[in-house]
């Protein structure tokens, strides 16, 4: 399905929705009859557009890479049960659905969906609103990295807001040996026992990996779009590539405090009673002191392999998924605007 106004086609569409200030090389010097139609174009998607591509590609990434975030979640155990102990991502899920069931990798899965639609929403709406805010304050003509990294970081503030209770529950309902059996129910325990403020726990780790994570991300995304795809048009597979490579570095960088943050979410009993911890962990500082203490330096870099491995197809799912949306809904009311 191709959009029509004069002479304009759905690759201008695409190429003018990021909001660049580029018009992509081969189309400055056009004035044919329909480069007036081609101007009219809106520079960027609408907020409304933003929130629904994003929240459409926070669910479906979450829920596609659903079975190997539990996997990570298990292999960054400090002191897991000789029951729960894994060398590779297949083999772990080979080991799950055999000895605990078919869906047992899914287990959480419903409270990851509530969390991650209203907050991939939040997170590439303002995203896109304050990269394209900073690129203008910096008066630079297309991508400026810093401006892509201060956005990365403004938006992760707001998406782990919302996804840090989320994440809480669905690790716990991850590991091993399990006592809850539904989100419900981990949500009530782990309320009355230990407080409401057991829900963001692990939010200052957590924004200390992922504003790191987020940075190098959206960099990365970025620069290697203006390699693959410099018209900045929607092109799925340079999206693809883009994610998956840019989810990859980031996903390797920031491991050590990945395990941090699954330790501080998990309050992993038998590595507390083997550090010889009364009460619970808080603090980044301390969970990097007991990892440490437990594993030594490779215990920074429990599940890198599986965090990894979900990270790239889980970027590359997301960017793609989220490219599409914002392409359709724009060119979708234009369409509905647009006399034929």
């Amino acid at each position: 399905m191709e959009l029509r106004r004069g002479g304009v086609g759905s690759q201008a569409v695409g190429r003018r929705m990021d909001g660049d200030s580029r018009d992509g090389g081969g189309g400055g010097g056009c004035k044919d009859g329909g480069s007036e139609d081609y101007e009219n174009l809106p520079t960027s998607a609408s907020l409304s557009t933003h929130m629904t591509a994003g929240a459409m590609a926070g669910i479906l990434e979450h829920s596609v890479m659903y079975p190997v975030d539990s996997v990570k979640t298990r292999m960054q155990s400090l002191n897991p049960d000789p029951k729960a102990q894994y060398t590779s991502v297949y083999g772990a899920l080979k080991k799950i659905i055999r000895t605990e069931g078919f869906w047992r990798p899914l287990r959480g899965l419903n409270v990851m969906v509530m969390g991650a639609g209203p907050a991939h929403a939040m997170y590439f709406a303002c995203y896109e609103n304050m990269k394209r805010t900073l690129n203008a304050a910096f008066h630079h003509q297309g991508n400026s990295h810093l401006a892509n990294g201060i956005a990365g970081s403004m938006a992760t503030l707001l998406h782990d807001a919302v996804m840090n209770p989320a994440e809480v529950v669905k690790q716990r309902m991850q590991m091993y040996n399990s006592p809850h059996r539904s989100a419900l129910s981990c949500v009530w325990t782990v309320w009355r026992t230990e407080g409401v403020g057991a829900f963001y726990r692990s939010y200052t780790t957590q924004l200390t990996m992922n504003i790191p994570f987020q940075s190098i991300h959206f960099i990365t995304y970025e620069f290697l779009q203006e390699q693959v795809n410099p018209h900045r048009g929607y092109n799925p597979q340079s999206h693809i590539i883009s994610g998956g490579l840019a989810g990859a570095l980031a996903a390797a960088a920031t491991t050590p405090l990945d395990v941090c943050k699954t330790l501080l979410n998990t309050q992993e009993n038998m590595a507390l009673n083997l550090a010889n911890i009364s009460g619970r962990l808080s603090g980044m500082a301390n969970a990097f002191r007991m990892v440490y203490q437990l594993n030594g330096l490779p215990g920074y870099f429990k599940g890198m392999q599986a965090r990894v491995i979900y990270q790239m197809p889980s970027t590359a799912i997301s960017w793609s998924v989220y490219e599409f949306f914002k392409y359709f809904l724009t060119k979708h009311k234009l369409e509905n605007r647009t006399p034929y």
